[in-house]
């Protein structure tokens, strides 16, 4: 894999994303930080997460927030309007996202650790 800037989405108190970031840094990747809450246009970058990794693995549903959605609004986080929730809820978005410029990579299991080689 080349050594592409990185875009990682995430939130600045996230444990996950922490971890995510220094382990790309130190393998010397350049990583830009876009908190999911502050500063990410979600309207604009949802759809695109949906359409390349889909809801299933985009929506974090052992978060908080997802624990305190209606058993309704959870049916609808997981089905056709996944993007309408997932941009009211910032918190739902599984983190960290990471756009290599030519994927999107949700989470920071081995799978993607080894996508990135990091």
């Amino acid at each position: 894999m080349s050594n592409a800037p990185l875009t990682l989405y995430g939130l600045k108190n996230c444990d996950t994303c922490k971890k995510a970031m220094t382990a790309l840094t130190a393998s010397g990747r350049e990583v830009a930080f876009v908190d999911i809450r502050a500063e990410a246009d979600l309207p604009g970058l949802v759809p695109v997460w949906l359409k390349a990794v889909g809801a299933e693995k985009l929506v974090n549903r052992r978060s908080t927030t997802w624990r305190s959605l209606t058993t309704a609004q959870q049916a609808t986080g997981l089905g056709e309007s996944a993007a309408v929730l997932l941009i009211e809820h910032p918190t739902l978005v599984k983190r960290p996202v990471i756009d290599t410029g030519a994927e999107i990579l949700v989470g920071w299991d081995k799978g993607t650790q080894q996508a990135l080689n990091a």
